[in-house]
């Protein structure tokens, strides 16, 4: 009996009538591996092929689908449709299609009995604003997936709190704290950066934090923080605070003014348009004080005030805090806003 280049067994004519039973189970344990056999359902497929080898292959008739071993466990090759969780919906709608979505504002688990495709939001916590007419915090991090692959499992869903404004202290510059990542399965909305502490010099201390957007810049010439592409953008320059980036980059402060935060990212996940991840503004030293950006984002503020916080489950930035130069007071920076995880299904 020969091969083909790829392996398969086939019967020569110089082959022996003795030797056509051995030939004959070659064949026949070899289309085992390489064809697609078709089985009723996966307990009928497990009790006949008790140990798969890697590469095997067969479809289930109750679901119309093939699978592929890829040598730890029996994974969907072929015919994905729509996922389903079983977790109780948060709510359902109709737009061209039937809908069902479920909103985590909390960490738990998605239950996945269907693998298939679903929409998810994920956003991450919002940065923490920074002190002494600090910057704005940066928004959470929004990623948007669209027919992302859910595999028959249980998933993690952590969503990430925000970030913690800077204290205040009277004349210690210091910077708003990242925000913490949110995700569900192997999708992640990356935290926020903290907006970069003012009076005091351009240390490292007045540098906006990187994020999933990036937190703005606090003393003079401190730059804003860097954004993840795809998912926010940076921070604004200080002199006044920067503003806090988002869905936009974040304004730079100027000399009688903080920065105003980026404008949040609006989504119809959930059936109508939500404005979420709004950048904080930046503090300033008397003037004007940067506005958050819409979707959430905290206010700065001026003279010693501490900046406004990030709307909950927005994953906003928190506003930088304000500072007052003559009495050399200054404000703490306000905290992030937590983030979120929407998925959405076709049922």
């Amino acid at each position: 009996m020969a091969v083909t280049p790829v392996g398969n067994p086939y019967v020569e004519s110089s082959d022996l009538v003795a030797n056509y039973p051995g030939a004959s189970e070659a064949l026949a344990e070899r289309i085992d591996i390489v064809g697609v056999n078709p089985f009723a359902d996966a307990a009928a497929r497990d009790a006949a092929i008790p140990s798969p080898v890697q590469g095997q292959m067969c479809s289930l008739n109750d679901d119309n689908k093939g699978y592929r071993y890829d040598g730890s466990a029996w994974v969907l090759f072929s015919g994905a449709g729509d996922a389903n969780f079983t977790n109780a919906a948060t709510g359902t709608y109709t737009d061209g299609d039937d809908y069902k979505y479920i909103t985590f504002t909390g960490s738990g688990s998605l239950v996945v009995d269907k693998a298939g495709f679903a929409d998810v939001l994920v956003i991450g916590g919002g940065g923490g604003g920074g002190n002494l007419r600090g910057g704005g915090g940066g928004a959470g991090g929004n990623l948007v997936g669209t027919s992302v692959y859910l595999s028959e499992a249980t998933h993690t869903v952590t969503v990430g709190a925000g970030g913690i404004g800077a204290f205040a202290l009277r004349a210690v510059q210091s910077g708003g704290g990242n925000g913490i990542s949110s995700r569900v399965g192997n999708y992640y909305g990356v935290g926020g950066g903290g907006g970069g502490g003012g009076q005091g010099g351009a240390g490292i201390l007045g540098v906006g934090q990187p994020g999933g957007s990036g937190g703005g810049g606090g003393s003079a010439a401190s730059a804003g923080g860097s954004g993840l592409s795809g998912q926010g953008n940076a921070g604004g320059t200080g002199y006044n605070g920067g503003g806090g980036g988002s869905g936009a980059v974040g304004a730079n402060g100027l000399i009688s003014t903080g920065g105003n935060g980026g404008a949040g990212t609006s989504s119809s996940i959930t059936g109508s348009p939500v404005t979420r991840t709004g950048g904080g503004g930046g503090g300033s030293e008397g003037g004007t004080a940067g506005t958050g950006g819409s979707g959430g984002g905290g206010d700065g503020r001026n003279n010693n005030t501490t900046g406004g916080v990030g709307t909950i489950n927005s994953g906003s930035g928190g506003g930088g805090g304000g500072f007052d130069g003559g009495a050399g007071n200054g404000g703490a920076g306000g905290n992030g806003g937590s983030g979120l995880v929407i998925v959405r299904v076709v049922v």
